[in-house]
């Protein structure tokens, strides 16, 4: 696979020494710029930090620098994982902006049988669409959870 060509374009960016990965940086710094998602940048100090170990070590292979610039990259992002993941802010209104999940506990009434796993019920002045084991309408239920927009109910034994 090595042919003539590829020995040739190995040859021209070993000669750019420690160029090669500061400019590869700028390149990734610029394309989290056009594209944010903050892994491009994080690739980028990588690449800088990769071209600071070849400006002091520039005889060093470019299969060694590849992969050092591999495992620089995964520290990196593990980094920002483990220091930059969203915090939980506390708050008085958890479930605000889940509206579902604000009516876990509830007691509703069936409007509709629960058949085949599914039924309705009213909460207000609004019909939701409830899963839960076979029950008549007028059964009374709590809402147990929340799949995207179904009730999940069990029944309340009297």
């Amino acid at each position: 696979m090595e042919g003539a060509g590829f020995q040739e374009i190995i040859a021209w960016i070993d000669s750019l020494g420690f160029w090669v990965w500061w400019i590869a940086a700028g390149g990734l710094i610029i394309l989290e710029v056009l594209a944010p998602g903050a892994i491009f940048l994080w690739l980028g100090i990588a690449a800088v930090v990769m071209g600071g170990i070849v400006f002091v070590v520039p005889e060093m292979d470019w299969r060694i620098q590849v992969a050092i610039f591999a495992l620089l990259s995964v520290a990196s992002i593990a980094l920002l994982r483990k220091h930059f993941k969203p915090k939980e802010i506390e708050t008085d209104q958890p479930n605000l902006n889940q509206r579902g999940k604000g009516m876990i506990g509830l007691e509703l009434v069936l409007s509709e049988a629960i058949t085949n796993g599914q039924g309705r019920a009213l909460i207000g002045d609004s019909g939701w669409l409830v899963e839960g084991p076979e029950l008549a309408a007028g059964q009374r239920v709590r809402v147990t959870d929340v799949r995207g927009s179904s009730l999940q109910v069990e029944e309340i034994k009297d």
